[in-house]
């Protein structure tokens, strides 16, 4: 029975130790085509557990979190392959994968010499080749849109300190406006006055006339 047990025990350590990187690489594998990314990843970084060299781990890695939309961890272990893989068409493959991360987040300058390094690696790689045209595309179109940007901030700006220009000199036309109509009002109150004052002269002037008379048409009645 003991003998029994030892054997069940030494299976089991032989059937761990028979679980390679290579092991971890198919589950991954397996996990990622049926679209459970999450396990997928967990395997990939078992297999680099067991060898952290294994190119073909980290590549695929990458893939995966790239799946699950971990795209800044996705690009370092993309450059990490891309470092450890010696075969040139594999090696374009992880500098196609980085170029797709990078263009995704607008990093137009960085996603066009990964997908260079792409067909530095592998000249045939078509989609490497349409992804950095389009790329190009794209870092022009930005730096259009940045241009425009910046011409009409500059517009504004220049709108806005005119405003304050005319703001200002409107702010020192009002009090000479308000004294000319100061003065204004004082001229006329000073006419109205003079006008009055002759008016009220000319009545006096009239009112003794009319006096005068009367007193002479007295006296001839008396005489």
């Amino acid at each position: 029975m003991k003998r029994y047990i030892l054997l069940l025990l030494s299976m089991a350590v032989l059937s761990a130790g028979a679980q390679t990187d290579r092991h971890f690489i198919r589950q991954g594998n397996r996990e990622f085509r049926a679209k459970n990314y999450a396990q997928a990843e967990v395997n990939y970084k078992k297999s680099l557990g067991k060898n952290s060299s294994n190119a073909i781990a980290a590549y695929n890695l990458g893939r995966a979190l790239q799946a699950g939309r971990k795209d800044s961890l996705a690009l370092k272990q993309y450059e990490t392959a891309a470092n450890l893989e010696k075969d040139p068409t594999r090696r374009a493959e992880s500098f196609y994968n980085m170029g797709t991360v990078l263009q995704g987040q607008k990093k137009f300058d960085t996603a066009i010499e990964a997908y260079k390094n792409a067909l530095r690696n592998n000249p045939n790689h078509q989609q490497a080749r349409y992804n950095l045209a389009l790329c190009i595309q794209q870092k022009k179109q930005q730096q259009q849109q940045n241009k425009s940007s910046s011409k009409n901030k500059q517009n504004n700006k220049d709108k806005q300190d005119k405003k304050k220009q005319n703001d200002k000199k409107n702010d020192k036309k009002k009090p000479n406006e308000q004294n000319q109509k100061d003065q204004m009002s004082k001229d006329n109150a000073e006419q109205l006055l003079n006008a009055a004052l002759q008016e009220e002269k000319a009545t006096q002037e009239r009112l003794k006339k009319a006096m005068r008379q009367k007193s002479s048409r007295k006296l001839e009645k008396n005489w």
